[in-house]
């Protein structure tokens, strides 16, 4: 299936970053140490061939040099080393920080994008920007670019030294660069369709693993395993086809370039003798040139053996800029106090031609509590998200007290909460996971908050209170804990709106009752819209919706829809036989 990838910085906006990181945030003067440093290490390098030739002409000259020469080769090459290293610190001091600042904008902007737009992304193409490309530039700026811009220079002053010695020898050395254009020339356009193929395929691959960790445990209790292990398979066998295929285009490539050394070498050595058996110039020369020839070959292998990995920082780099350079989301412009919710002619499709909501429309009265209730697949999430603001409808419009909101960004606007069944911790301590939607909270605010949803004992029951550390690496917590803490949000945070997605679901039937209790409060005076999972939460309700198929069939009190003795009569008697079967 295709889809509608995130944006690819353009060839300017990368360039544009590229100048901020060399020059913005203060990171001039680590730039200009950095080309001071690369430019007197490569000077240095040039040392060691020059004073060889000379030992040749001297030793033929019956001169002994040797050890005077020696010292000023050791002392070149340790100035040469020293010089690189300060490159490398210096080039690191002005990009990490502007690195840091793209990772953070990239973060920022992918937070806030409308939850549509990363489904027909999808999450692997989001994800591999933010893990593998993330990961392609900071090494390669720790790596890679040292030894691309050490090589350039290099090679640069080099091709000079050798014109200078000899400009004879140094056209000669020259006439291998037309076999290095012409094969760097054959690489190129090759190897860029392959890397922008080998990014898609990882984003692919991502989304597969997803997905398939995801809906495992469905897939397996429907027999379905097979058929998501096949599609993890197909798209990793596509990723290593691909990075097989740029591996082989590599070896075809540095072939090309073993025949441009073999060239290159071959003539020098051959004018040089014939410059030397007619006098022209010395022994010593050709000694020098041959070894600053051979000195290129590491400087040359690292510009074109790095190449591939430059390209690929490139790529990576301009699919972080696109991300970054997002146009910014307004602020979302919901009402910040109470009034009628009115979603307005509601159709939404996540496949074009397969409506999830077909014209739903629905006013919620300022303090009104409203419950939907359906079978799975009957739109009563969708209707929530949208509501609240997440997702943006493919049709209608949704306003809170007379103003439009929740359309141009990801997240509920101000004024109002969603709590979904997706049980998630926020790593850190307790206090910190709750102030995330106040951070000027105080401690009495805080156990304010838990005692409202009844969790004020278990907290303050955990080894540090509200210093506790919650989350992966801190104290586990049981689902229903989880989503308390969810609920004591919104006491903190004080919407006045709130859209509750089946949030006591993942309570177990010792938790359910306590859980609907904490919702019940955490919802007290406030505007809410209540996707419930039990009916006993939609009987609470000032008004229920029964959905089927995306559209609303019955709507009404919980007495007055007993009384129709339609649908909803027979969701609650077959609930509420289940219930006393169950004890």
């Amino acid at each position: 299936m295709s889809r509608d990838l995130l944006p690819i910085g353009t060839q300017r906006e990368t360039l544009a970053f590229l100048g901020r990181m060399a020059w913005g945030n203060g990171s001039r003067r680590a730039t200009v140490t950095t080309a001071v440093a690369i430019v007197l290490g490569s000077a240095s390098g040039l040392v060691a061939p020059w004073i060889l030739g000379t030992i040749v002409d001297d030793i033929r000259a019956g001169r002994d040099t040797i050890v005077s020469s020696a010292l000023v080769i050791a002392a070149a090459t340790v100035a040469s080393a020293l010089l690189g290293g300060l490159a490398v610190a210096a080039l690191a001091r002005a990009g990490e920080p502007a690195l840091a600042e793209l990772r953070e904008r990239v973060l920022v902007r992918a937070l806030h994008l409308p939850a549509d737009r990363i489904e027909r992304a999808g999450t692997g193409d989001l994800l591999s920007r933010l893990s593998d490309d993330v990961r392609t530039v900071s090494e390669g700026l720790n790596h890679v670019v040292p030894i691309v811009l050490n090589s350039a220079v290099t090679v640069a002053f080099t091709s000079v030294g050798v014109l200078a010695l000899d400009w004879r020898l140094g056209l000669a050395m020259l006439m291998a660069t037309p076999l290095y254009a012409v094969g760097l020339r054959w690489f190129l356009p090759r190897s860029e369709r392959l890397y922008r193929e080998q990014k898609v395929a990882q984003g692919e691959r991502a989304e597969a693993l997803l997905v398939g960790l995801d809906a495992a445990p469905t897939a397996r209790a429907f027999g379905l395993g097979g058929g998501l292990l096949r599609r993890i398979e197909d798209t990793s066998n596509g990723a290593v086809g691909v990075s097989v295929s740029m591996y082989r285009l590599t070896l075809r490539f540095l072939n090309r370039n073993n025949l441009a050394e073999f060239f290159g070498l071959a003539v020098i050595l051959g004018l040089g003798f014939l410059l030397v058996h007619h006098d022209l110039t010395t022994v010593g020369a050709v000694t020098a040139a041959a070894l600053y020839f051979l000195r290129l070959f590491t400087p040359i292998g690292g510009l074109l053996f790095t190449f591939d990995q430059f390209q690929a920082i490139g790529s990576s780099l301009a699919r972080l800029v696109g991300i970054a350079t997002m146009p910014a989301a307004p602020e979302p412009r919901s009402a910040t106090r109470p009034g009628d919710v009115v979603l307005s002619g509601i159709s939404h499709e996540y496949v074009p031609g397969k409506p999830v909501l077909r014209d739903v429309d629905l006013r919620i009265a300022a303090g009104e509590r409203v419950a939907l209730v359906g079978a799975t697949g009957a739109g009563k999430t969708t209707l929530g998200a949208i509501a609240a603001g997440v997702l943006r409808p493919t049709r209608g419009t949704v306003t809170a007290a007379g103003v439009p909101h929740g359309t141009e960004r990801s997240g509920a606007g101000p004024g109002v909460f969603l709590v979904t069944q997706d049980v998630h911790v926020f790593a850190g301590t307790v206090r910190e996971s709750l102030t995330l939607v106040r951070p000027g909270a105080s401690d009495d605010e805080v156990r304010h908050a838990l005692t409202v949803v009844l969790a004020d004992r278990w907290v303050m029951a955990l080894p540090g209170g509200l210093d506790t550390v919650i989350g992966d690496q801190g104290h586990h917590l049981t689902p229903d804990r989880i989503q308390q803490l969810a609920l004591a949000r919104i006491v903190l945070s004080d919407p006045w709106f709130v859209v509750l997605d089946e949030a006591t679901a993942e309570a177990g039937s010792a938790g359910a009752l306590l859980l609907e209790k904490a919702a019940e409060a955490a919802m007290r005076g406030r505007t809410a819209l209540v996707v419930a999972h039990r009916l006993a939460q939609a009987r609470s309700a000032d008004r229920i919706l029964v959905m089927d198929d995306g559209v609303v069939t019955e709507q009404g009190t919980h007495d007055e829809l007993l009384a129709a003795d339609c649908r909803y009569a027979g969701l609650w008697r077959a609930w509420s036989d289940r219930r006393a079967a169950t004890g």
